[in-house]
């Protein structure tokens, strides 16, 4: 599961800004361990700086590469909350049985996260829109109105 990406370098010693970073501030505190092309790192330096996260890892990374922790160190997500990789590849499907797609991301929004669908589609994760998720089925359930006709 990505908890951030490098991003743009801070300082002169290997440091960099986190892009989307967890919201887990233990993520990448220092000491935690991350992996970076499936290669283990220790996060070394932790910060804030101008509100955004700074980190410097125990060896280089490129800028853009996604830091991850295996799905199995993760703790559960809790009732109605999902993580991002659970979610993207769901079939979004409409109640009526519409098919809208199927979810190629979940972006961070102002008020809230939106599931952005292959072909474009947006759609807000909020009660009113999203019905149900059964990661089993592998579906969620929309209502009618938040997509565009085709």
């Amino acid at each position: 599961m990505a908890v951030g990406r490098v991003g743009r370098p801070h300082g002169v010693v290997g440091a960099f800004v986190v892009e989307r970073a967890s919201k887990d501030p233990l993520r990448l505190a220092k000491g935690a361990t991350v992996y970076v092309a499936r290669e283990r790192a220790t996060v070394v330096e932790s910060k804030v700086a101008g509100k955004r996260l700074v980190i410097r890892l125990d060896r280089d990374v490129p800028r853009g590469a996604v830091l991850e922790l295996p799905a199995s160190e993760l703790p559960p997500a809790g009732k109605g909350a999902f993580y991002v990789y659970e979610l993207v590849g769901l079939t979004v499907m409409e109640e009526g049985g519409r098919l809208l797609g199927r979810v190629q991301d979940v972006v961070p929004g102002v008020a809230n996260d939106v599931l952005e669908l292959e072909g474009g589609i947006a759609l807000p994760m909020v009660e009113d829109c999203v019905r149900a998720v059964d990661l089993e089925e592998g579906q969620i359930l929309v209502a009618p109105g938040f997509a565009p006709e085709s």
